[in-house]
């Protein structure tokens, strides 16, 4: 059984809007698009990219014939063939009836093309790995977590313990199977033992390096970037620098920019600008780097089981990320380090203020974790802060000092 998508369900929503006459979705690979296409859009014809008989019909349709064969359309990895954009293009500018979708795995080979013939033209819309609530049996229907709760201004409750939350099983469960093997959707399958996730998350990453990166990059050989690609997933959550990495691996500070700016735009990782209060000045300090999936970070550097601390906060950030984008909200995210030493994990910027975030693998929270978040006020305070939160493994929610709530994983984000 298919698990419900939040993207899906929200870009169904507004397929009727003059905006979403052509909607593209982008995303890693084999994170789910066609599923979402299929499952969500059933009256759209479905176009694979991949048939070359198909293709080669479709460039020698004009416009007329699109808009009468093809009224709604679906085309998937359409960055293989740019020139098909130009078609829907013309089509929509002709006929105010046709509806399309496009798919790209590559942000970069779809989007600079997508910007050039279809500004002003389409809603573009991101798709990530399986969230939590997603992960959830199936038997449950798709709910919004706290965090997604909040997001929404809609009404919310946190258990003082965990362990109270009728839902909590399912919920922890969803939790233990992200945190061990990632959000990929081919990996829930429950008839496939351990052994096979384990092999197709290693399969992935080559996969990923055969085919996008060298799309991506234009690189023959691939063990420098391999090298990058394993020394971000030691350093997951934090910060880092292309000159520590230029040398690290043995390349030019501008080659190991242009890799890390690879493995962003192909939804590998997060990259966190630090917050200043000078806007300028958040582009000349060192970003943070987060792994967007724990599953393939572990295939990366080919081991399995367990969770250091930066890796913990690596999955709850990306996860965070996750969920605010599945509702397309306003939101911009960054990690915060003051001169004299103090560090926020996780900064979420909203119309409305701030959500700050300390992140620890820690069982049981004690108010000294929330000390930077304590008094943070007087540094952010261009905006108000809406919540000072501890995200950890302990089950219990605890009230602070400052302001500050101690909250569980499983709870605030299941």
């Amino acid at each position: 059984m298919n698990r419900e998508r939040e993207i899906g369900k929200l870009m169904a929503q507004k397929a009727d809007r003059p905006i979403n006459r052509i909607m593209v979705l982008t995303g890693a690979r084999q994170v789910g698009k066609t599923t979402i296409i299929k499952d969500y859009f059933p009256d759209y014809t479905y176009l694979s990219i991949e048939n070359p008989a198909l293709v080669q019909r479709l460039k020698e349709m004009g416009a007329s014939q699109w808009a009468f064969i093809y009224p709604k359309a679906a085309l998937d990895e359409v960055q293989k063939e740019p020139i098909l954009i130009e078609f829907v293009k013309s089509v929509y500018d002709e006929y105010k009836q046709t509806k399309y979708l496009l798919t790209g795995s590559s942000q970069l080979l779809l989007m600079d093309k997508v910007r050039e013939t279809l500004a002003g033209r389409c809603r573009i819309y991101d798709i990530f790995p399986l969230t939590m609530p997603e992960l959830t049996s199936p038997e449950i229907p798709l709910h919004h977590s706290t965090w997604q709760k909040m997001l929404k201004k809609e009404e919310y409750y946190i258990y003082p313990d965990a362990l109270l939350d009728p839902t909590y099983a399912d919920k922890f469960g969803a939790y233990n199977f992200y945190v061990n093997f990632g959000g990929y959707p081919a990996l829930v399958d429950e008839d496939m033992p351990d052994e096979e996730k384990w092999e197709w998350l290693r399969d992935y990453v080559r996969t990923y390096l055969e085919r996008d990166v060298r799309d991506l990059v234009s690189i023959r050989d691939l063990d420098p970037f391999v090298k990058l690609q394993q020394a971000i997933a030691l350093q997951t959550g934090q910060t880092v620098t292309e000159s520590t990495l230029a040398s690290l691996i043995g390349v030019s500070p501008k080659t190991a920019k242009r890799y890390l700016n690879c493995l962003y735009i192909s939804y590998q990782t997060i990259t966190l600008t630090p917050w200043t209060r000078n806007s300028n000045k958040r582009l000349t300090r060192a970003p943070k780097i987060h792994f967007m999936d724990h599953g393939v970070l572990q295939a990366v550097l080919q081991r399995r089981g367990g969770m250091s601390g930066n890796e913990f906060e690596s999955a709850i950030v990306a996860e965070i990320y996750k969920q605010a984008h599945n509702l397309a909200v306003d939101v911009r995210f960054y990690h915060l380090r003051t001169q004299d030493g103090r560090e926020v994990d996780l900064l979420v910027e909203t119309p409305d203020g701030y959500y700050a975030f300390e992140i620890k693998y820690a069982r049981k929270v004690l108010p000294t974790d929330g000390k930077h978040l304590r008094k943070l006020e007087e540094i952010v305070n261009d905006k108000p802060i809406l919540g000072k939160f501890i995200i950890s493994n302990d089950t219990q929610t605890k009230q602070f000092d400052y302001g500050i709530t101690a909250v569980n994983a499983v709870v605030f984000l299941g």
